[in-house]
C-alpha cells in the first residue's frame, strides 16, 4: 500500500480527494449577479448537513488559476441565498457547460441553453430542466484558508423544495426514475443505473 505525505501540494491532495471520496453528488447551484443577471455552477464537494432545520452545504474551493474566491461564493456572500439544482444523467451535457469560467455577469443558463424558472421563496431562479430544487438562505461560511485551492464549507437553509411529479413514487422520490449522476476523478461521470438494495440495521429508521 502506498502512503501519502499530506502537505501543500495542491496537485496531490486534490487528487486523492477527487480519486477516493465516490461518487459525489452535484449541487448544481443557481445565484443572481450583482446587475441582476443568473449564475450557474456545478460543485461536487456537497452534501446534506441536517434534516430539522433542513440544511445542505457546499464546497467552493478558491480558483487554482487565480486564487480568487468563485462567481457564486461572491454572489452568496451579497444576496444570501442560493438555489441548488439537481443533475439527472440528460442533463450531463449542460451541466458540464456551466463549468465554463465565463466573464462574471455572462448568464451560465443562456450559455448552456437552460430555462430560468422564478424561485417562490428568494431571487435566485431555478433551473427548469432539473427535476428537483432546494430553495436556500445562507446559514453559515467556514473558510480554511487563502490559498490556491483552499475551500470554503458554505450552508444553507433549505425554505422550500420543488419535485417533479414525474420522479415521485408513493410520496418518495424515486432513484430510477430520477436517474442522478454523480461525479468521479478527473472527467469521470459516475451513472447510477445499477441499485443494490440491503436492509438497514439501526433500530430507528426514518425512512420507512
Amino acid at each position: 500500500m502506498k502512503s501519502f505525505n499530506i502537505n501543500d501540494d495542491l496537485k496531490q491532495n486534490y487528487k486523492l480527494l477527487i480519486g477516493s471520496i465516490l461518487p459525489r453528488p452535484i449541487a448544481w447551484i443557481s445565484t443572481i449577479n450583482e446587475d441582476g443577471t443568473n449564475n450557474l455552477a456545478p460543485f461536487s464537494f456537497f452534501t446534506a448537513v441536517s434534516a430539522i432545520p433542513m440544511v445542505v452545504g457546499f464546497s467552493p474551493l478558491l480558483r487554482a488559476s487565480t486564487g480568487k474566491i468563485k462567481d457564486t461564493h461572491v454572489n452568496i456572500l451579497r444576496e444570501k441565498e442560493f438555489v441548488v439544482n439537481f443533475v439527472s444523467e440528460d442533463l450531463i451535457d449542460h451541466c458540464n457547460l456551466t463549468s465554463t469560467e465565463l466573464k462574471y455577469g455572462d448568464d451560465e443558463f443562456s450559455f448552456a441553453q437552460l430555462t430560468p424558472l422564478d424561485s417562490q421563496k428568494i431571487k435566485a431562479k431555478r433551473v427548469q430542466e432539473s427535476k428537483i430544487h432546494f430553495e436556500c438562505i445562507l446559514k453559515d461560511i467556514l473558510t480554511y484558508g487563502e490559498d490556491k485551492g483552499s475551500g470554503s464549507f458554505i450552508t444553507g437553509e433549505v425554505l422550500c423544495v420543488h419535485v417533479d411529479d414525474s420522479i415521485v413514487n408513493d410520496g418518495r422520490i424515486d432513484t430510477q426514475k430520477f436517474n442522478p449522476i454523480g461525479r468521479g476523478a478527473g472527467n469521470d461521470w459516475i451513472k447510477t443505473d445499477s441499485i443494490i438494495t440491503r436492509d438497514r440495521l439501526t433500530k430507528a429508521q426514518i425512512q420507512k
